[in-house]
This record gives C-alpha cells, structure tokens and sequence, in this order.
C-alpha cells in the first residue's frame, strides 16, 4: 500500500508499504466495551448506594458540611462530575451543588414515578436526586448527591494543563481541527506506539516502527473535559475505516485513542460503545499511553503554514 498525503511535499516518499507487514501495535487492540473490572472496587455500602440506588442517612456523609476547593469525581469510576464553586450550604443533609460539570450528569426518570434521578453519564453510578424550583441559589437548582458517591480533589492537586493523545489519519487535519477547540491550549503532530525511538516520518511511514501519526492534545480541564475532546475525535475522523484515512493508506494512520488514565479509558470505551449501537463498525484501537515523540517541525501548523484546508479531516456529527 502507499502511505501518501499531498503530493508538493511527498511524491518523494511514494515506497510500497507491504499489507502483510503486521504492524506491531495493532495485533494488541483492548476490549473496547466497559465492563465492571474496568470500574474501582466498592465496599458494601457504597455498592447499596451507588449500584442498587441507595441512599446515605442525612447529615452523615463525609462532604455533606465540606467546602474545600477542589473537584468532585464518581467514586466508581473517577469521572470529574462537580467544582466547588457548584456547591452550596442547602441544610438539606446531603451535599448540595447548583451546576454540574458540562455533560457529566445524566437525568433519568426515578422509579417512584416522582423524582429525577441523577447518575454518572460515564459509568452510570447512583449520586442522587436533582431539584428546581427551590429558590435557594440563582440558578434555582440542587443536585442533592450521597457523599458515598464522590471522590474528593483538593484545588492543589489539580492538574492546570493535561495531554490527550488521538490518532486519526494524517495528523496535519487532526491537529488542525483540534486547535480550534474551545479550551485546547495547543496540538502537536507526532508519533506513538512504536519500537522506535526518536522516529523520522520516513521510519514511520515504510520501515514498519509499530508507530502511529499521533496528535499531542494540551487542554485547560476547567474549561473542556477529556470526554468532550474524545466525542469531538471521532466526529472529525471516520472512525470505522481501517488502516488509512481518505486517501491516506497504511498502517499509520489506522485510528486509535492512547488513553493516560482509567478514566480516559472508560470514556473512550462508552463512546465507542455508542458508536456501535448507532450502526457504526468502529475500527479505532485503545492503548495505554506510551512516548511521544514531535514531528519535524514542517510538519507542525501544516495548514496555517499554507493556507490551505484539511483533505481528509471534516466535522460530522456523529452523537
């Protein structure tokens, strides 16, 4: 197969690029479904609450008079659910927060037929009850959430910057789309995965490293979550073609998430898991993060550079 972008800048590197070839870092693919061994351990009362939608005695729980700053997590699965800034004093018994953390709160009818329950839009878990109408804060609203649900990080412990890594095709249309993305600091083309180190984009492209064209996301976390920027990945990238991009063919460029944590993992698995149920064949691979290493630089900015536009890379709505 020949691995070609465009050709004013590389006719010159048209090798054949052999099928055959195994291509080391996709013969590891990991299962892409969440199951429970992918979710943090719980004791039996926080199994009560959180699985089998309990709820915790009021003025008991750990942050129900808590007003550290910080971040709320799920307590299964680590999703960043609720700032401190969203919390407030209710008197309620339970801890009291106004606002949520875009898209990590889903509403579902509670089965008393009455409430609206609240749950981890990442793995589902049990928090607790939403309200409105209350009149207690300006937003006129109260997410009324068991303690035994949360995880608590102190603001010191809070990362200002973090790094994503995608792998979409060409990383010049990747890259070129993600720095448009509200909170995305910067994006970097480069490569990962493989068993070289310090690669060229010849090593990459026809000496068979293992590596991928891979794009270095830097974000701000207080203004875009890692799940908004991994939904925005699979809409800018076809994530169901195999080994190529568009006309971009080789291994390569096959499309793939390296996840740094447990949590990203999850993330990019439930949107995987949508994908699927909507009809698509998704083919992108999930990896534990490894190096990675920069691109040359007349790689990087390719289309601010020359003023042209992505030939692969497009948004289409895909959730």
């Amino acid at each position: 197969m020949i691995g070609r972008k465009e050709d004013v800048m590389k006719n010159q590197l048209s090798v054949l690029v052999l099928a055959s070839l195994i291509f080391g870092i996709l013969s590891g693919g990991e299962e892409t479904m969440m199951d429970q061994k992918t979710m943090n351990p719980l004791t039996p009362e926080e199994e009560r609450v959180i699985v089998h939608k309990g709820t915790e005695m009021p003025f008991t729980g750990q942050y129900h008079d808590f007003f550290e700053k910080g971040r709320y997590l799920c307590r299964q699965c680590d999703a960043v659910l609720y700032k401190s800034e969203h919390k407030f004093a209710s008197a309620c018994g339970w801890p009291s927060f106004d606002d949520e953390v875009p898209g990590a709160v889903k509403r579902i009818p509670d089965a008393d037929g009455i409430r609206t329950e609240i749950i981890c839009a990442n793995c589902g878990a049990h928090l607790g009850h939403v309200f409105e109408g209350e009149e207690l804060t300006p937003k006129n609203l109260r997410h009324c959430v068991n303690s035994i649900s949360l995880k608590f990080i102190p603001a010191e412990e809070i990362p200002q910057r973090a790094k994503a890594y995608f792998s979409g095709g060409c990383f010049w249309g990747v890259e070129h789309l993600f720095e448009q993305h509200e909170g995305v600091v910067s994006a970097v083309s480069g490569y990962m995965g493989g068993n070289k180190e310090n690669p060229s984009y010849e090593d990459v492209s026809y000496r068979n490293t293992g590596h991928l064209e891979t794009v270095e996301v830097t974000y701000d976390p207080d203004k875009v979550t890692y799940e908004t920027l991994a939904r925005y990945f699979f809409e800018i990238h076809d994530p169901t073609q195999k080994n190529g991009q568009g006309p971009d063919i080789g291994e390569q460029y096959h499309s793939a998430v390296f996840y740094n944590t447990e949590a990203e993992k999850k993330a990019v698995q439930k949107l995987i898991s949508i994908l699927k149920k909507k009809g698509y064949d998704v083919a992108t691979r999930i990896f534990k993060a490894v190096k990675f290493w920069k691109a040359e630089d007349y790689h990087q900015d390719y289309y601010e550079k020359t003023g042209k536009q992505p030939y692969c890379h497009a948004y289409q709505k895909r959730f």
